[in-house]
């Protein structure tokens, strides 16, 4: 391990993995250049969109379509923009699918940060995805991002035959806000008697409001997503609730009593990073019920490790783990 980053008072950071501390580095070079804050919140989505690639540089030679489909939101909202990736060659059976949510804290980023996975997915596994453009906060505070990802959830299930998916095996999946409205699409499935869901693909979920953990302290002014970006983000998605019993478990799970009854979840978080305590606590929460959680924190991993430093040693048995529980819980051959 690298030495411990500039400790924060007088908590200690976890040190990163030193074979990360370069991704890390082009992280915040890309990616967190203006510091998230109220007023900087227009000025993070239009650089935002300049660093996510059109899909077609994403998909580029790789064997896969896509297509653009307006299709219903929640009862009383606007219509949803999603994108349907799919493999060049369908297959004759019903594929498995996935529900892709974009992170971005919920105030950044469009569902074309997602779709790459879904490339990826839809090229190894015949997997059909689903990336949905939610509404943003703080214009559209929560849960209204959640109902919209249920929404989407709602018509891939309904449109099964259409899509040529198997209802069966169907995933919500998403990095950081989006493995935070996973899990939140997972409650509402569970709450409103379906769809049923094979899993949730929570990927350094953003869950609780409260940003107190001593992770969050942790990473105050260090690293990516560190907890000054985090507070600015929970703020916009909660308002004046933030910090109350007021706020939905669909808008920060964590704030959920009953995770009772969920379909099966894969958490993955880095030890040193912002959300490291709130997605152990909520697999220790899952298991408490009786319930299936898988649960990896990856040691000196930063938020979104494998993302920026895939070639690391670390990174590469992160994606064989998310890849094996993929393969078990979406009943994939090869």
């Amino acid at each position: 391990m690298t030495a411990a980053p500039a400790a924060t008072g007088s908590v200690v950071p976890v040190p990163y993995d030193p074979e990360l501390v370069e991704g890390l580095a082009a992280f915040l070079d890309l990616v967190e250049i203006i510091p998230l804050r109220a007023d900087t919140i227009l000025a993070n989505r239009a650089h935002f969109a300049t660093i996510i690639p059109p899909i077609e540089v994403q998909a580029a030679g790789r064997p896969v379509t896509w297509e653009d489909r307006l299709i219903p939101g929640p009862d009383g909202a606007p219509d949803l923009e999603i994108t349907i990736v799919r493999p060049s060659t369908a297959s004759a059976d019903p594929a498995p699918a996935v529900l892709s949510i974009h992170g971005g804290g919920m105030v950044l980023g469009t569902r074309f940060f997602g779709t790459p996975e879904l490339i990826d997915l839809a090229d190894r596994h015949g997997v059909v995805g689903v990336a949905v453009e939610y509404r943003l906060a703080p214009e559209h505070p929560g849960p209204a991002q959640a109902e919209d990802c249920y929404a989407a959830l709602r018509w891939m299930t309904a449109h099964a035959a259409e899509l040529g998916i198997d209802p069966d095996r169907v995933i919500a999946s998403g990095q950081s806000a989006g493995g935070g409205l996973s899990a939140a699409v997972a409650l509402m499935a569970r709450d409103r008697g379906g769809p049923r869901l094979a899993g949730q693909l929570l990927g350094c979920p953003m869950l609780d409001d409260r940003n107190e953990t001593v992770s969050a302290r942790q990473y105050d002014g260090i690293g990516a997503w560190d907890r000054n970006n985090n507070d600015t983000a929970w703020t916009a998605i909660a308002g004046a609730d933030r910090f109350t019993d007021r706020v939905s478990p669909y808008t920060a799970p964590a704030r959920g009593n009953d995770l009772a009854g969920l379909a099966p979840a894969y958490i993955e978080v880095g030890a040193a990073e912002t959300f490291r305590d709130e997605a152990v606590d909520y697999a220790s929460r899952i298991w408490a019920t009786g319930g299936q959680a898988e649960l990896h924190v990856w040691g000196g991993g930063y938020h979104g490790f494998h993302g920026f430093s895939p070639d690391a040693v670390v990174s590469v048995a992160a994606n064989a783990a998310r890849d094996s529980w993929l393969r078990r819980v979406l009943r994939l051959g090869g």
